[in-house]
């Protein structure tokens, strides 16, 4: 029996990401052979869950675009041992090394998925030429939502052939069967015991996420709540953003850089907000997603994959973008009224089923992997 196409995944700079944990766990081993090559500074959450489940791991140091040189060479050597026939890449340093690494190879089909919409052009124009580079490179691109798929094609003329949207897909059980005992651990560990309403913003501290805008949201709303928690969980990133969070009185706010059960700290929150300041900055927004899976009632801008399938008063209520005194207002309408919560969550959950199940997106990556194997 012939062995079956080797595919290698190489990621950058990640230390928990569950989606991968879910391709492993449903590509078919005897179909396709994975390995991974993880560009980290030391060991991570993703390695060990690998190591778990017996998929080969090689780790490569990296700490930052000085280790890029070092990382391109490590990864060649990696690549040419062991001559895998995909090579699919996520997160720019991983594009960067995997895809020059992997054309210098020869290897035949060269794959990245696009994480980031228009950052690029909007923030850090001087990287648009290596976004340009890393597409000229690929073989095949992956767009996680249509907004990106717009992007590349539209403003970037990367041409259609190359382009497949395969859009984030999510393990529905895993946000279903989470035990007391690991909420309640996370209630504890930030205390949140006794505290009502707790309202949750999962985002990087990054300017165009919205924290400038669901700042002074919340202070409105502390003025109705005073007793009111805001987590703002993935709290990494921009020191001007952090210091806007940390304005809001202290015992009102609680600061998560990194909590490793997602599933669990969904469960804390009685809302949820997300609010990008556009509708093109978002490249998919998976916080849009979970929310709804989560069965939290959720206040939103429409960006990335929102503008797909978000309805406002259908499945969350939307707000204009920059907007702090609507997001205020959608806060404590939604506090205000159980029914509207009610209906907001049931009507999510049945828009986000038939759109976004893990084997959707694992069916997406298998067919185009067997554009290899042809």
């Amino acid at each position: 029996m012939p062995m079956p196409p080797r595919v290698t995944y190489i990621v950058a700079q990640v230390d928990k990401a569950v989606a991968f944990e879910w391709l492993a766990d449903l590509i078919d081993p005897s179909e396709f052979e994975l390995r991974f090559i993880l560009l980290n500074a030391g060991p991570s959450h993703l390695e060990d869950e690998l190591m778990r489940r017996r998929i080969a791991v090689d780790r490569v140091v990296y700490r930052g675009y000085r280790d890029l040189p070092a990382a391109a060479i490590r990864v060649l050597r990696l690549l040419r041992s062991r001559r895998p026939r995909i090579v699919h890449a996520h997160m720019l340093p991983a594009c960067i090394v995997g895809l020059v690494a992997a054309t210098l190879t020869g290897v035949p089909m060269r794959v990245y998925t696009r994480h980031h919409s228009t950052f690029h052009h909007e923030y850090a124009p001087k990287w648009v030429l290596i976004d340009r580079v890393l597409n000229a490179l690929a073989t095949h691109i992956v767009a996680i939502s249509q907004n990106v798929f717009d992007v590349l094609h539209d403003l970037e003329r990367v041409p259609r052939s190359k382009l497949r949207v395969v859009r984030h897909g999510f393990r529905f059980e895993d946000f279903d069967s989470v035990p007391k005992e690991r909420v309640d651990r996370l209630r504890d560990r930030y205390d949140l015991n006794g505290k009502r309403p707790v309202i949750g913003v999962i985002a990087r501290c990054i300017a165009w996420k919205g924290h400038a805008d669901i700042v002074p949201a919340a202070t409105h709303v502390l003025e109705h709540y005073p007793d009111a928690v805001f987590v703002f969980a993935n709290a990494r990133g921009s020191s001007d953003v952090l210091g806007l969070i940390r304005s809001l009185p202290k015992r009102n706010v609680r600061e998560i850089p990194f909590e490793p059960d997602l599933f669990a700290l969904y469960r804390l929150f009685t809302l949820h907000v997300h609010t990008p300041v556009n509708s093109k900055i978002e490249a998919f927004g998976q916080t849009y997603v979970e929310a709804l899976i989560a069965g939290v009632p959720s206040v939103f801008t429409l960006s990335g994959i929102a503008t797909e399938f978000i309805e406002h008063e259908r499945n969350a209520l939307v707000v204009p973008y920059r907007s702090p005194d609507r997001i205020a207002d959608a806060v404590l309408r939604l506090l205000g009224s159980h029914e509207l919560r009610a209906a907001l969550v049931e009507q999510g959950r049945r828009d986000v089923e038939p759109r976004f199940a893990v084997t959707t997106m694992t069916d997406a990556l298998v067919h185009l992997y067997r554009e290899a194997s042809l």
